[in-house]
C-alpha cells in the first residue's frame, strides 16, 4: 500500500489551504496547492527555487489586514501534484500563476515574486494586463549562475545535480546540514533560516518523484534569463526590490533598471537573496503603503 502524502508541518495563524484541480484528466498541469488569508484587494505570492509557500510565513500576517493573500505552491514544488513528464521551465511555470489567477478570477492584483517567482511575476503580469496592477520583484533570477554563486557548497552540488547519469540520484540525496548550509548562503542574517522551516523542506523533497522536479528546475535557468525579454511588456507598476548582498551583480541589476525604466528601486542593506525570511518588514511597509 503506497505511503499518504506527507502534510505540512507549519501552520501560519489565520491562513487556509486550498488546491485548483487541473483541466481534464489527461493533462499535464497537476493539482495546484494555495494558501489564503486576510481580506482586501488580492496579493499573491510566488516563492523561490527550492521553496514552497511557507517561504512567506513571516510575511503572510504582516500584510493580511490589507490585502487578501494567495501564497501559491508552484508546479511540482511544495504540496502541489508532481506529474510525470509534466516540463518545469519558465513557460510552465508562469502557466501554473496565470491559472491561479484566471481560475480565481482575482483582478486589480499585487504579485510578489521573491527570486525565481520575481521572474514569474514579471512575464505573469505581461500577459495579463487586465488582473495585474502592480508587481514586486525581489532580487529576480534572471542571471546566469543562479544559486552557484552562493557558495562553493552550492556550485558543487549543482553542478552534480546538473551532470547527466548521476544528477538524478545527487538531487535525490539532501542532507539536512547541505540543504541549510545552501540557503544560509542566500542569507545576510543566517540566523533568519529557522530549522523547522528546513525540516519542512526535506518533508517536501521526500515526496515522490521530487528529485526530477528539482532538477529540472535547476535545468530551467536558461529559460528564466531568456524570460527577460518580456520585462518590456509589462504594463503593470513595478518596484524592483535588490539586497545588498543577493547573488546578482550590479551590472545585472542594471540590466534590468534599464528593461524596466519606470521602476520604482529598493536596495535592502545588509539583506541577502531571501529577503522574505530575513527581512519581512521591508516588503510588508512596501506593500501596505500602496493598499
Amino acid at each position: 500500500m503506497p505511503s499518504p502524502e506527507p502534510r505540512p508541518t507549519i501552520h501560519i495563524p489565520g491562513t487556509t489551504s486550498h488546491t485548483i484541480a487541473p483541466h481534464g484528466r489527461h493533462s499535464r498541469e497537476g493539482t495546484l496547492r494555495y494558501l489564503k488569508a486576510g481580506t482586501g484587494a488580492p496579493v499573491v505570492l510566488l516563492h523561490t527555487v527550492r521553496t514552497q509557500a511557507e517561504h512567506f510565513r513571516s510575511l503572510i500576517p504582516l500584510i493580511s489586514d490589507q490585502y487578501t493573500v494567495y501564497a501559491l505552491d508552484l508546479p511540482g514544488m511544495g504540496y502541489s501534484e508532481i506529474v510525470p513528464g509534466a516540463s518545469y521551465d519558465e513557460p510552465a511555470m508562469r502557466a501554473g500563476v496565470k491559472r491561479l489567477l484566471t481560475e480565481l478570477d482575482l483582478h486589480d492584483v499585487t504579485l510578489v515574486g521573491e527570486s525565481m517567482g520575481a521572474v514569474l511575476a514579471l512575464t505573469s503580469a505581461a500577459d495579463l494586463p487586465e488582473r495585474v496592477r502592480r508587481v514586486v520583484a525581489v532580487n529576480t533570477y534572471d542571471f546566469p549562475g543562479g544559486i552557484a554563486r552562493s557558495s562553493l557548497l552550492a556550485r558543487v552540488v549543482v553542478s552534480g545535480v546538473l551532470t547527466p547519469g548521476v544528477g538524478p540520484v545527487i538531487a535525490g540525496v539532501e542532507p539536512k546540514a547541505a540543504l541549510s548550509k545552501i540557503l544560509q548562503g542566500g542569507l545576510g542574517d543566517k540566523t533568519a533560516l529557522r530549522a523547522d522551516y528546513v525540516d519542512e523542506l526535506l518533508q517536501v523533497g521526500s515526496r515522490p518523484g521530487y528529485p526530477t522536479v528539482a532538477r529540472a528546475v535547476y535545468q530551467s535557468l536558461p529559460s528564466l534569463i531568456a524570460a527577460r525579454s518580456r520585462y518590456p511588456e509589462v504594463k503593470a507598476s513595478v518596484h524592483l526590490v535588490y539586497g545588498e548582498k543577493d547573488w546578482s551583480r550590479t551590472s545585472d541589476r542594471e540590466a534590468n533598471k534599464e528593461l524596466l525604466p519606470a521602476a520604482d528601486f529598493t536596495q535592502v542593506p545588509g539583506a541577502g537573496h531571501f529577503i522574505a525570511l530575513e527581512r519581512p518588514g521591508i516588503l510588508a511597509d512596501l506593500l501596505n503603503a500602496a493598499a
